[in-house]
């Protein structure tokens, strides 16, 4: 029986344009094919669990490829593929599936982490990861606004209107959480997202909407007429990228061989 071989990446996304493949650009996926190209002496097409955008990074990206029967091992495949890949890769585990597994459409849940510096100092360390917010930010208040978006809705208002056009735009979100973190010792909040699938850039406008309210610009309730809206113009503007990480996929553990 064929099975399914799975890589868990991290990336800094900062030099990439982007996870999926693109001609002639210096991608995540594309730079991991090319490797697997080279380690397996074959030409591999993967499947991505996100398709992040440029500047976003992940923790625990998870990809996957049909295995062959003469592909090495594990840990020898797992010592290529870290000596192949670019700075800014780093490929964490190597592990086999059943046939027919993909890192896409087998994911039962994804979790995103978008880590915001709030106040006048700018950071040294996170400056790469996170989003700096010259104001102060009302937690409470952005939690209050954080309720109205879990369950099973609508998110239309909350991605990119053109990738939205003739699909489906309903996803379910389990929770989302705001968190003051002290990162290298640098003061930071993080708002971790979990839901089953997200749209192009929704995790970047919940965070932008959050952040409206949070300065004051915007009330809690308004992020409930923000999603019953159903148009992108009603929510708030989109995070930049490089404060988002795609943090953690996760599958049904029958998945694994």
């Amino acid at each position: 029986m064929t099975e399914t071989t799975v890589l868990t990446l991290s990336y800094d996304g900062s030099d990439f344009a982007g996870f999926a493949r693109q001609p002639g650009l210096s991608t995540v996926q594309g730079e991991v094919e090319t490797a697997l190209r080279t380690a397996l002496r074959r030409k591999v097409e993967t499947v991505g669990a996100g398709r992040t955008d440029a500047g976003v990074h992940a923790l625990a990206q998870v990809i996957s490829f049909e295995a062959d029967g003469s592909d090495t091992e594990p840990s020898s495949l797992l010592r290529s593929l870290n000596a192949l890949t670019p700075p800014g890769i780093v490929v964490t585990g190597v592990r086999h599936a059943a046939a027919g597994f993909s890192a896409r459409h087998s994911a039962v849940a994804r979790e995103y982490r978008y880590r915001i510096v709030p106040g006048p100092v700018p950071p040294l360390f996170l400056a790469r990861y996170a989003w700096t917010v010259r104001h102060r930010l009302n937690l409470n208040d952005m939690r209050r606004a954080a309720s109205h978006l879990i369950g099973e809705h609508d998110f239309r208002s909350f991605c990119v209107t053109e990738s939205a056009l003739g699909k489906r735009t309903f996803r379910r979100l389990d929770l989302i959480e705001i968190m003051p973190e002290n990162v290298l010792g640098e003061h930071s909040l993080t708002v971790r997202v979990v839901g089953n699938a997200f749209l192009h850039s929704m995790v970047r406008v919940i965070v932008g909407s959050l952040v409206e309210v949070g300065t004051g610009r915007r009330s809690p309730a308004w992020m409930l007429g923000a999603l019953t809206a159903c148009e992108r113009q009603a929510a708030g503007p989109t995070a930049p990228p490089h404060g988002l990480t795609l943090w953690h996929v996760t599958y049904p553990e029958e998945c694994w061989l």
